[in-house]
């Protein structure tokens, strides 16, 4: 007999919510939830944050007194989320590890209860948060399983090939139910009346007689049903016959014509691990290194460079969270604040006073922490220190300066706004690892470009301006101790953009930095510190390891091809990028010969992205770090803040 099972994702944070809407919210969506849960007899999974279930509480204490009840008396399921809802990919460990322990104590304490699932915040998934859920006591957690199957290159196989299990950056392992973005869409389109009935229910049968036998019929909002949070312009109409009402007759149709058998999303979980054999995998890859639910356009930059201001935002968080470390800041409350601050549901549609909102709480915050003074205290910008100067030479048609120090030898193109033509490392016996391939460098016209490094790159489409630093420049050198810096100024129609790069000469170790002056974040994208590597200077595969909220390092191999800033629709302008949350990304070979890329997110939180492509015997492998990318969330202004990126060698053992 087919089964399956059903998880409503309640969330009064919802970004297009507004805060007098709450209560109306409870009305037209929790009550109606909980009377369909009684109606139907199936036991839904109910999934919340703490946050949200202490809002009910204070808004209508029946409601939390109801939904108590139907958990004690098991006619549902309390699924666990956290305190907030958060990325977890794109915030830090400590914060991951405290939004958690904050959610289970509210749980306990408002409900009496502690979930033993978790489903994964906006189905954002990375290795190292299966580490995250593991030590909050979960028993397994829900995913999203479309864009994991691309993960793992089985979205051509069978859903039984799926892994039973997710592996953590350990031994840790919890076993994964897995929820469908096509099917809960689909429920959503027959609720609103878009498709009919009939069809959907055909839906549903194809999908058992293909030999599906547990089916994730919905894992979703409850707040679309009866109620439109007002967020696009052309939302549709709701629909007359009453939505929790034609959800319940769906159902029961679903039910009677397929033969569907329900089950709680513990007894779901429970039943895979009888049915199948258990396979432990790890569910990114290099192609998804964050799986996130639906289609392409909802990637992880969705909440890392997007929205109203998301860099600025992400980047006053890190500068939140350290400041909490630094003072040793235990207070409940400190990281409560902190986590409602990081939740996604204000970097995405996040209305205007609910925006005004939040600024004056990240003020606030930044107050009591006297986080602007330990900023100034800990600037990210280099300390002079002593030490010999670095010795430059110049080609005699000026446009390639050489600058030889006993550790390190950079070739910077002036005639490419300081692009780097080619940077060694004495521990690499000096062999090129980052530099400038160029036309011709491969035969295949579809790469039949220059690629450089070092440079910028912004693209306004709907202004149709596309601006690079590739242009004809007269350096500053300056000397500072042991740093060697050299500078230079583009001067754009939109503000200046100031480019230095240091050089450390007393070691291994260079440092990109670049300024925007007097610019206004413009509703395009800003991509800095395009950096390309020397495929020759590299033996075998190539892999990327770096922290994605977790405790420890993920690795990635370069096995296949992938694009991060490929653009996922006409609207949406790149496809995925890497969490870094500790600031850190690494490239190395199976020789162990690589870069170390670091940069401070709390100074700014951009994305790291990549793209790799084979060449036959060869490859291109690019890393970047975008400031700005474009997605519907997308609005103009914001600030852009100063990058700064050091690149060091990691050395062959």
């Amino acid at each position: 007999m087919p089964q399956g099972f059903i998880i409503f994702h309640l969330n009064l944070a919802f970004s297009s919510i507004a805060e007098e809407a709450r209560r109306d919210v409870i009305s037209k969506c929790y009550w109606p939830l909980l009377e369909l849960t009684k109606q139907t007899g199936i036991p839904f999974g109910i999934e919340l944050t703490g946050w949200t279930l202490n809002q009910i509480a204070e808004l209508d204490i029946d409601w939390l007194a109801c939904f108590r009840e139907m958990l004690q008396s098991r006619k549902c399921e309390l699924i666990g989320s956290g305190w907030s809802q958060i990325i977890g990919p794109l915030v830090p460990y400590a914060v991951n590890v405290r939004n958690q322990s904050l959610g289970v104590e509210a749980y306990r304490r408002l409900l009496g209860v502690v979930p033993n699932i978790a489903l994964v915040n906006e189905m954002a998934y990375s290795t190292g948060m299966v580490d995250i859920y593991a030590e909050a006591g979960y028993q397994g957690i829900v995913m999203d399983r479309d864009n994991v199957r691309l993960a793992l290159g089985l979205e051509h196989s069978p859903l039984s090939a799926m892994p039973t299990h997710a592996l953590g950056c350990g031994d840790k392992s919890l076993p994964v139910l897995w929820s469908d973005s096509i099917l809960f869409q689909r429920l959503q389109r027959v609720v609103h009346g878009d498709i009919p009935i009939a069809e959907y229910v055909s839906c549903v049968r194809r999908r058992i007689e293909q030999g599906e036998r547990m089916l994730p019929v919905y894992c979703n909002d409850a707040e679309i049903f009866d109620y439109r949070p007002g967020r696009f312009a052309a939302e549709s109409r709701l629909h007359p016959e009453g939505e929790w009402l034609r959800f319940e007759r769906v159902l029961t149709r679903v039910q009677r014509e397929c033969d569907l058998h329900w089950l709680s999303p513990s007894d779901a979980l429970a039943r895979l691990g009888v049915d199948k054999e258990k396979r432990v995998s790890r569910l990114s890859s290099v192609t998804q290194p964050i799986p996130v639910k639906k289609q392409a356009k909802y990637n992880v930059n969705r909440w890392a460079v997007t929205g109203r201001d998301d860099l600025w935002l992400n980047t006053v968080c890190h500068q939140l969270h350290r400041a909490l470390l630094e003072i040793g800041e235990d207070s409940s409350e400190s990281w409560r604040e902190l986590c409602e601050l990081w939740a996604s549901d204000l970097r995405t549609h996040i209305t205007e006073s609910r925006w005004q909102q939040a600024l004056y709480r990240v003020s606030a915050l930044k107050s009591r922490l006297a986080v602007d003074g330990r900023m100034q205290r800990q600037s990210c910008s280099v300390r002079p220190m002593q030490g010999e100067p670095a010795s430059i030479e110049r080609d005699e048609e000026g446009i390639l300066w050489t600058i030889t120090t006993p550790a390190l030898k950079l070739v910077l193109n002036l005639r490419r706004g300081l692009a780097i033509h080619s940077l060694a490392f004495k521990s690499h016996g000096f062999a090129a690892v980052i530099g400038t391939l160029s036309q011709g460098h491969f035969k295949s016209i579809e790469l039949g470009v220059d690629f450089y490094s070092g440079g910028v790159l912004i693209e306004i489409p709907n202004q149709r301006v596309r601006l690079t630093d590739l242009e004809w420049v007269t350096p500053r050198v300056e000397q500072f101790g042991n740093k060697l810096s050299i500078s230079a100024t583009f001067s754009f129609e939109f503000g200046v953009l100031l480019k230095t790069i240091l050089v450390d000469t007393a070691s291994e170790h260079i440092k990109l930095r670049y300024e925007f002056v007097e610019w206004t974040r413009p509703l395009g994208t800003i991509r800095v510190g395009k950096l390309t590597l020397m495929p020759e200077a590299f033996l075998g595969d190539l892999a990327v390891e770096c922290v994605n909220g977790g405790f420890e390092k993920e690795f990635f191999g370069l096995v296949h091809d992938v694009d991060y800033g490929r653009a996922a629709s006409m609207l949406v302008s790149s496809s995925s990028a890497f969490g870094c949350t500790d600031g850190r990304l690494a490239i190395s070979d199976t020789m162990g010969r690589g870069i170390q890329l670091e940069w401070h997110p709390e100074c700014c939180a951009a994305a790291a992205m990549l793209q790799h492509v084979k060449v036959h015997e060869s490859h291109l492998t690019r890393v970047w770090f975008s400031l700005a990318e474009l997605d519907d969330t997308s609005r103009p202004g914001g600030r852009l803040l100063p990058f700064e990126l050091d690149i060091k060698p990691i050395k062959k053992d």
